[in-house]
């Protein structure tokens, strides 16, 4: 398209706000998001994470969102045909609290509106509300095909879901059946295994006395056995003991007395029970411990359940009912005390499981679920990642994932809560028959009665979730997108959902679409505090990425995340970080600036160079050899998801070796008359800073195309460019050789400047001395070069015979030996006692600190971060006395000479 942008002015200062949305505006809605069918170019496609519909963008959104849209943004400009399906999850539990807490504040509940029309309030809610975060990650670039925008309860998933849980059900995959279940008396909902989190938690061991029936103690009166929970032994049915546990082989099948409820109960031998544990007899609580309800199954025992749904006692507790399970827990200790069968009790630290979304102590419940048989589709998920068909970056992951496959249990995917995914099965109210059906029956197909009760329960928010990359595509319908787009390429997503999410997905995938999702699993690390802890609003060091992105622009948010991903690693994230990638931005917008100034003809127009037939100056062919193994570099590191050091290479190669070394090479035949030698130069510079561009485009998307549009000739969107290819025929070792020896010149000159401490304005002579011929040639023909860069008066090069100057710094070079008299800059008598000076002063602070780290009550007393300081201070004095003790003896051999 025409470049109007071009013959324009380029603002001093870059305005990231106005740039940002007028873009962003821009390419939506041109359409350059969507995809298309092409069947000539190779497919690239992804489907987001989708975040909870309730979520609002944190810092980890951030990470994964800019992780994937640098992705998806260097394939597309790489000539693939990609898509990238957005879409949010209904979050069910999450998404009912929000709802409820709302009606809570106005003093209603769920139960005062009743079902059906609580659900039309959420519903209101999710369209007044619930789209925040899409807006949110528009705001951060990214480039997904809004046109195909999903939500995980839309007409479309309904649809997919209730054919996956027919299908399952047809297949004897899905089951409903007795079982112990994670219960969160606060959410009032089951939870998967997944969805426990442990806690590490200091907690007591009771040993409680089981007295034996009267009739059965012989030589024996009781049992003694060590629980954590004793206000469990309410629902106890059994004691059991190993079989081969010779203190116990006497004692099986006598009956016991539960104690406080003086219930009858049997002895029993288990090869379950672990005779190291306490006292080598454990409790049996059927309905209340998964190991207890399987030594009860083998056993034939009864299961007893004492919580309500709130985990209050009920009436099988009975005197205890209506107490807490904490508060009972008191009152039986009291009362085991009273009758003298508590033996005594003792420190013992536990796990305690909480729910992962309220971080209340979840209560293990016999309850009547839906499970799904996880072990056959499983298996194949396994094999997938073992045959390297999905392969999971980093690859140490493989093992963790592996472990949890190989050892996984039934998935209970039933909810007792009312937003989501109604579990399509029916109950005869007549004969009590199942029906598992796609549509709503009519009838009993057993028995003809048509009163049917639909199941209240819902679908785990996970169950819909593990069909998103194909239920996204059209799945069950065979549709273009499907064929076109499946498996997808990556998915990119945070490692503590890879069991929660990414093997559920490959699970189902293989079952329903015959391969797997996702041909890689990039699996990122998380983000924490600078000091390495974790984020939270609590501890006060959550950075938010909204604030951010309005303080310092969205490009140096997202440049500042994948800069510091690196595969397997945490982020050590803090603002200042975010502060500095703010100034590489600005570095840019400066670069632009001097490229476009010098592009400029007599008349004040653009000119867009033709590139010449050759390059006599090195520094030319150095950047264009760097800018080519730079091209390549970042291309392996993108293909292979290094984002750091994609992120890194182009950093060091645009601000270091172009912007510090190349335009400053570049500026006297930028500058000079010389025409033939401009426009070489400006042919380059132009050159090299529109691959730039195109290279950083998939890291910082805003402020590379505002740019783009500025350079001269006929540009599309950058976003729709060729990403650079490497240009083999640019590589030039001797080129690089000539520039590297240049620099290292160059460095070392002005190294020993600031350590002497000459003014940089200061026009110095420099005397140098070549070693051989080919040094000789190198200084000869980089003399200029040389001079230009260092802003010396003159480089002369010295003969062999020539004596070396007195009174001089001498700077030892491979072949080369630079001498630069110092008479008139440098008064060595008056640095040397300055020197002096701060070196006594530096060694009694390190005196003054080493004593007060070697003080035993400074150091038991004092706060960690505190003594760390000190630390720290005492490690910079050590640095600084280094120096100055170095330059001391620079002078001292200066005034030997």
């Amino acid at each position: 398209m025409p470049n109007e942008a071009s013959i324009n002015a380029l603002p001093k200062a870059y305005d990231f706000g106005d740039v940002e949305h007028r873009w962003y505006r821009e390419w939506t809605e041109k359409g350059l998001f969507t995809a298309r069918f092409d069947p000539g170019r190779p497919y690239f496609s992804m489907v987001i994470p989708p975040p909870n519909v309730t979520g609002v963008l944190h810092i980890g959104h951030a990470l994964n969102n800019t992780l994937q849209d640098i992705l998806v943004r260097y394939k597309r400009m790489d000539g693939y045909n990609t898509i990238w399906v957005p879409g949010t999850d209904h979050a069910g539990i999450a998404t009912q609290i929000v709802v409820e807490r709302r009606m809570n504040s106005e003093g209603r509940s769920r139960h005062d509106f009743g079902r059906e029309k609580f659900i039309q309030k959420v519903w209101e809610w999710k369209e007044s509300s619930g789209g925040r975060i899409i807006e949110q990650l528009k705001g951060l670039g990214c480039s997904c095909d809004w046109s195909r925008e999903r939500f995980t309860m839309d007409e479309g998933l309904s649809r997919a879901v209730k054919e996956v849980f027919v299908r399952l059900y047809e297949e004897g995959l899905i089951y409903r059946g007795n079982y112990i279940i994670n219960w969160c008396p606060r959410c009032h909902t089951a939870l998967a295994d997944i969805e426990v989190e442990h806690k590490q938690t200091e907690g007591q061991l009771w040993y409680i006395r089981y007295p034996l029936a009267e009739e059965t103690r012989q030589d024996t009166e009781f049992i003694t056995v060590a629980t954590t929970r004793p206000e469990t032994m309410l629902g106890d049915t059994a004691v059991a003991v190993h079989p081969e546990d010779p203190r116990y082989k006497n004692l099986v099948g006598r009956d016991l007395m539960l104690p406080l409820l003086n219930r009858r109960i049997p002895v029993v031998a288990d090869a379950a029970v672990e005779p190291e544990f306490g006292t080598g007899a454990v409790k049996v609580t059927p309905a209340h411990d998964l190991n207890d309800f399987e030594i009860a199954k083998r056993q034939g025992l009864q299961s007893i359940n004492i919580f309500d749904e709130n985990a209050t006692l009920n009436e099988s507790a009975s005197q205890y009912a209506g107490l807490d399970r904490y508060e009972a827990r008191k009152r039986v200790i009291i009362d085991l005390k009273k009758q003298g069968l508590l033996e005594k009790e003792e420190a013992y630290d536990l796990a305690v499981g909480v729910c992962y979304r309220c971080k209340t102590v979840v209560e293990p419940r016999l309850s009547k679920q839906w499970f799904v048989k996880a072990a056959p589709l499983a298996e194949p998920a396994l094999k997938a990642v073992k045959d390297k068909r999905t392969i999971l970056v980093p690859a140490s992951w493989e093992r963790t994932y592996d472990e949890w496959m190989t050892t996984i249990r039934d998935w209970c995917i039933s909810r007792q809560i009312w937003w989501g995914h109604r579990i399509p099965a029916w109950t005869c109210l007549s004969c009590g028959e199942v029906i598992v059906s796609r549509e709503e029956p009519k009838a009993c197909p057993k028995c003809g009665n048509t009163a049917l009760e639909q199941e209240s329960d819902v679908l785990d928010t996970w169950f819909s979730s593990a069909i998103w990359p194909f239920s996204t595509l059209g799945w069950p319908d065979k549709t273009p997108e499907l064929k076109t787009f499946y498996p997808t390429s990556v998915l990119i997503t945070s490692f503590d959902i890879l069991f929660f999410w990414v093997a559920r997905m490959m699970m189902m995938g293989l079952h329903f679409m015959g391969d797997v999702p996702f041909r890689h699993v990039y699996l990122h690390a998380l983000i924490r505090d600078i000091e390495g802890k974790k984020m939270s609003k609590s501890k006060g060091n959550v950075i938010d990425p909204l604030t951010i992105m309005e303080k310092y622009g969205t490009d140096a948010v997202r440049f500042t995340l994948a800069a510091f991903a690196a595969q397997g690693r945490d982020i050590k994230l803090a603002e200042e970080r975010i502060e500095g990638y703010r100034h590489f931005v600005n570095k840019i917008w400066n670069a632009a600036r001097f490229v476009l100034l010098n592009l400029k003809t007599s008349q004040g127009a653009l000119a867009e160079p033709a590139e010449p037939e050759s390059f006599h100056d090195p520094s030319e062919r150095w950047i264009l050899s760097r800018l080519s193994q730079v091209t390549g570099t970042v291309r392996k590191a993108l293909d292979e998801f290094d984002f750091d050091v994609a992120a890194k290479e182009l950093y060091q190669f645009f601000w270091h070796e172009y912007c510090d070394w190349y335009l400053e090479l570049a500026k006297p035949a930028l500058t000079g008359d010389e025409t033939d030698r401009q426009d070489a130069a400006r042919w380059v510079t132009l050159t090299v800073f529109d691959h730039s561009l195109r290279l950083f485009h998939p890291f910082i998307p805003f402020v590379t195309e505002e740019l783009w549009q500025h350079l001269p000739g006929q540009r599309d969107h950058i976003m729709v460019s060729p990403f650079p290819k490497q240009i083999d025929s640019w590589t030039d070792v001797a080129a690089e050789d000539i520039i590297k020896q240049v620099m290292e010149v160059v460095s070392s000159i002005r190294n020993a400047r600031s350590e002497l401490g000459i003014h940089p304005g200061a026009k110095i002579i420099v005397m140098a001395l070549a070693h051989s011929d080919k040094a000789y040639d190198f200084l000869n023909s980089q003399k200029k070069a040389i001079n230009t860069l260092v802003g010396i008066k003159t480089l002369d090069l010295m003969s062999k015979e020539e004596l070396r100057p007195e009174g001089a710094a001498t700077i030892i070079l491979e072949d080369i030996e630079i001498f630069i008299p110092l008479e008139g800059f440098v008064d060595i008598d008056e640095e040397l006692r300055k020197l002096t000076k701060e070196e006594d002063k530096l060694n009694k602070e390190i005196i003054k600190t080493e004593a007060k780290l070697k003080n035993e009550h400074f150091l038991s007393r004092a706060p960690q971060e505190i003594v760390q300081k000190e630390f720290d201070k005492i490690n910079k004095f050590q640095i600084k006395l280094e120096k100055i003790v170095s330059h001391k003896e620079t002078l001292q051999a200066i005034l030997r000479s």
